[in-house]
C-alpha cells in the first residue's frame, strides 16, 4: 500500500483498515516512509480524528512493532502508571518505588520531554552513570532485583512510536488524542504489563485545558488499552499550577529523592502520588480498597522501603550506590541562581502553568527540535503554589541558568506567569475524576 494513498484517506476523512494502519506503521518502522510522509500522516489524524477501532489498530501495529516482553517469571503482580504530561510531574519517580516496596513489580518505559512538558527519562539522564536506555537484559535484572526500573525505550521495543514521538513533537500534533493513546499505550503493551493506571491532566499546564477533553482522553486510554487486552483505569488529576516546587530535570529528582526520604514534600504532589499508588496496588490486586491502598503507600514511604528501592534501582541502573543519601554531590547545577521577586504583596490567585514549562525549555531544559541536547542542571525551584502568601522581598520562585541573560529573561518569564491579588482563592481539588472500563 502507497503511503501517500494512506495520508489521503485520512486526509479527506475516511477510516483506515487495520491492515492499512499496520502497513503504515511498518514503513515507519523500516524508515521507508519519510518524515514529512509521517508529519502527514499525524496532522491528518490531529485533524480527523480515529474511531476507536482504528485506535486499537494502531496502538497493537506499534507495539507488534517490536519485542513484548514476559514478565510471567517473576513472583507478584506487574503493574504500571503514565502521565499525559505536566508541569513539575515528578510522581512517577516516587511511584514506582513506593509501589515496588509494596510488593508489586514496575517495569516503567518512559518518555522525553513534549513541548513544554518534562520528561521523566529526561529526568533520570540527570544522574551520573544511570543507564535510562539499557538492554532488555538489565532491564529484566532491575525489576527482578531492586522491584521496579524507570528506563526509556529500547532499540526492539515499540520503535515505531519512539519515531513518531519526536516528529510529533515538532509538527504540532503531540495534542491528538489517537496519537496520545497509541502512543502510551504501545510502549506500555510492549512491557508486557498485567495491569496500568493513567494520570490524566486537565488544566492550563496541560495537554488537555478543558475538563471535557481531558475525561475524552482518560476514556480512549482506558478503552484502547482495555481493547487490546490490558487492564487499564484512570485518574484525571489538576495541573493548574505545577506539581511540584519545581520545574526542571535535576531540580525534580532532587525534589523527589527529598519526598522519598521525607526532607520535605509538597502537599499537591503527595496527594496524587498516594492517589495513584492506591489506584496501582487495587487493580494489581495488592489491596482491596482504596483506604488500604493509601495506608499500604504511605508505611512504605514513612518506613523508609520506598527510598531504599529507589536507591537500589538507581545502583542497578549504574549510579551512584549512595545517591539517596548524597543527590546534591553528584546532580548538576546551574553557575547563576536569581530570584524572581514579586512586584506586589497579596496572594498567588493563579499560575499560566504552561508558560512556567516553556520557561525551562527555554533555559534549555527542554527541546525546540527532537536532537536538541538537554541542560540537565537548569530549571525552576522554590516555586511557590496557588494560595501563598506574598510578603515583602518574597520571591515567587528561584532560577537555576548558565548565563545571566538567560536567568533574567526566565525571571520576567515566572513573574508574568502569577497572578497576585488581594485575597486568597479557594483551594482547588487535585484528584477530579476516576476512569474506570465501561
Amino acid at each position: 500500500m502507497l503511503p501517500q494513498e494512506i495520508i489521503r484517506r485520512k486526509r479527506d476523512g475516511h477510516k483506515l483498515s487495520a491492515d492499512e494502519i499496520a502497513a503504515f506503521v511498518a514503513g515507519l518502522t523500516a524508515g521507508t516512509i519519510s518524515e514529512g510522509q509521517v508529519g502527514a500522516f499525524a496532522m491528518a489524524v490531529f485533524l480527523n480524528g480515529m474511531s476507536r477501532e482504528e485506535a486499537v489498530a494502531l496502538t497493537i501495529a506499534m507495539r507488534d512493532s517490536g519485542d513484548v516482553l514476559d514478565w510471567s517469571d517473576l513472583p507478584g503482580p506487574v503493574t504500571d502508571k503514565h502521565s499525559t504530561g505536566g508541569v513539575g510531574d515528578n510522581v512517577s519517580l516516587m511511584l514506582a518505588p513506593i509501589v515496588a516496596a509494596c510488593g508489586a513489580y514496575v517495569p516503567m518505559i518512559s518518555g522525553r520531554g513534549l513541548g513544554h512538558t518534562g520528561g521523566t527519562l529526561d529526568k533520570m539522564d540527570a544522574i551520573p552513570g544511570y543507564t535510562s536506555q539499557p538492554d532488555v537484559a538489565v532491564f529484566r535484572k532491575t525489576v527482578l532485583e531492586a522491584g521496579c526500573a524507570i528506563i526509556g525505550q529500547t532499540a526492539d521495543l515499540a520503535p515505531a512510536d519512539r519515531r513518531l514521538y519526536a516528529i510529533r513533537d515538532v509538527t504540532g500534533t503531540v495534542e491528538s488524542i489517537p496519537l496520545i493513546t497509541a502512543s502510551i499505550l504501545s510502549k506500555k503493551l510492549a512491557a508486557g504489563l498485567g495491569s496500568l493506571v493513567l494520570d490524566v491532566k486537565v488544566g492550563n499546564g496541560a495537554f488537555m485545558e478543558k475538563s471535557r477533553d481531558a475525561v475524552a482522553l482518560a476514556n480512549s486510554l482506558v478503552e484502547v488499552a482495555n481493547g487490546a487486552g490490558l487492564s487499564a483505569s484512570a485518574l484525571v488529576t489538576g495541573m493548574n499550577e505545577p506539581l511540584a516546587s519545581a520545574a526542571g530535570n535535576a531540580v525534580e529528582v532532587k525534589n523527589a529523592v527529598d519526598f522519598l526520604t521525607g526532607r520535605y514534600r509538597d502537599r499537591r504532589l503527595e496527594d496524587v502520588t498516594l492517589a495513584l499508588a492506591a489506584e496501582m496496588l487495587q487493580s494489581a490486586g495488592l489491596v482491596s480498597s482504596n483506604l488500604d491502598g493509601i495506608r499500604r503507600a504511605t508505611e512504605a514511604l514513612a518506613g523508609g522501603r520506598a527510598a531504599a528501592v529507589f536507591a537500589r534501582m538507581v545502583a542497578v541502573l549504574g549510579g551512584p550506590g549512595d545517591f539517596v543519601e548524597n543527590p546534591e554531590k553528584y546532580l548538576p547545577t546551574a553557575p547563576v541562581e536569581l530570584a524572581v521577586k514579586a512586584e506586589q504583596d497579596g496572594f498567588v490567585t493563579g499560575i499560566a502553568t504552561r508558560d512556567i514549562g516553556l520557561a525551562v525549555v527555554t533555559l534549555g531544559g527542554g527541546r525546540s527540535h527532537p536532537d536538541d541536547k538537554i541542560d540537565h542542571a537548569v530549571g525552576l525551584t522554590r516555586l511557590l503554589p496557588v494560595g501563598a502568601e506574598l510578603r515583602p522581598g518574597e520571591a515567587l520562585a528561584l532560577v537555576h541558568a548558565r548565563t545571566e541573560a538567560e536567568a533574567e529573561a526566565a525571571a520576567a518569564a515566572v513573574r508574568a506567569a502569577y497572578a497576585i491579588g488581594g485575597s486568597k482563592p479557594p483551594a482547588e481539588k487535585t484528584v477530579l475524576r476516576r476512569i474506570l472500563p465501561r
